[in-house]
This record gives C-alpha cells, structure tokens and sequence, in this order.
C-alpha cells in the first residue's frame, strides 16, 4: 500500500491521480497514526520550510515517519518534501527530519547571471549520476520534468546523488540514500516522464 501525506502542503491530488494512472490505489494520511499499514509513503511539500516543519509535527507525523524510515520503509519525498529529509534549510530555523546529510540552500546569481530566474520554473533535464530503479544509467534517453523551486538540495555525501540538473550551475536533483529517494522536481506535473516514475517507484519491492 502506497500512503501520501497530506499536511496542508503539496499536491497530493495530483500525486494520488498519477499513482491510480500507473494500476495503483493510493491513501491520504491526514494524521500520524494513519501511517501503519503503508509499505510506501510519498511526502510532497510546496511552501515553506518551518511551516511544513511545524505542520507535520502538529498532526503527529514525526514520530511515525522515523520508525517507518527506521524499518525500511520506501519514502519518496517530492520538491519541499525532498528538502524536509535532509538536516536544515536556509529557508528557516527549524530542524529537518535529518535522515540525509544534506541542506536546503537558495539559488544565488550576480548581475551577470540576470537571465537566470529565482524560482527556477521550467521543464529541465535530470542527468543520472549512479545507477537506481528509477534511471537508466548511463543515459540512453533524456528525461525531462518540471521544477518550480528556489531552493535546492547540497548533498555532504556525493555517493547519495541521483540525478543533477543544470541551473546557473549544476545542482542535485534527486538523491537516493538506502530507502530514501528526494526528487526536486515534480513528477506529478510531468506528464510521461512523471508517470514512468511512478511506475517504478510503485514497482519496488516493499522493504
């Protein structure tokens, strides 16, 4: 059973219409003690960091999400929610959940750079870095999806990157640590490419 939080911050209808696309049948976890029979959870995030933070922790997922990242358990976090696996966000003040050793830092251009617009807000491609369910690697396709994004991800692991994208510089799109995969990225508004994700992670094996 695949479960999708939903905090009060993301695009969970979107997420659960791409999972019933590829054969699935999706729950929505409104409260912590609503995580237990999931095999997979999927954790979106649009907004802000703290907020998310506190969101989360007022309706009691917190604990329940570190026993399922403890035991195995597939966790997907998508764009705010891939930043919310790591240690911190320049963003705020909060903790993150601190599963990743990574931070969440904001684009920074100077004036030479002013064609280069925060958010990053486009279709991009996502370049494997190392070989996951997820990514034929090496490359023998390109693989574009959709970012709206003023943050991103700094891995302090570079053997946790699982894609990079090019903004400016190169920065990490997506990173995979044991049952951890954050994408920056939004495979529920990408169309193709998002659906063949979701195939796949919905194709893993449960922990």
């Amino acid at each position: 059973m695949i479960v999708v939080l939903d905090y009060g911050m993301g695009n969970v209808g979107s997420i659960v219409n791409m999972l019933k696309k590829v054969g699935e049948e999706p729950t929505v976890a409104t409260r912590g003690d609503q995580l237990g029979p999931a095999e997979k959870i999927v954790l979106p995030g649009v907004g802000l960091f703290d907020k998310a933070i506190e969101n989360l922790t007022e309706r009691n997922f917190i604990e329940p999400l570190n026993a399922a990242q403890a035991s195995g358990k597939w966790i997907l976090g998508v764009c705010l929610g891939m930043q919310l696996m790591t240690r911190k966000s320049e963003e705020g003040k909060l903790p993150g959940l601190g599963w990743v050793d990574a931070e969440a830092v904001r684009f920074q251009f100077d004036k030479l750079e002013k064609h280069l617009k925060v958010p990053h807000m486009r279709w991009n491609l996502a370049e494997p870095a190392k070989a996951s369910p997820f990514f034929d690697f090496p490359r023998t396709r390109e693989q574009r999806f959709y970012f709206i994004h003023s943050y991103y991800v700094r891995c302090g692991q570079a053997e946790d990157i699982l894609t990079r994208t090019v903004h400016g510089h190169s920065f990490v799109s997506a990173f995979m640590r044991g049952n951890l995969i954050g994408v920056q990225f939004h495979p529920e508004k990408s169309h193709k490419f998002g659906i063949e994700f979701f195939k796949r992670f919905a194709e893993l094996e449960p922990a």
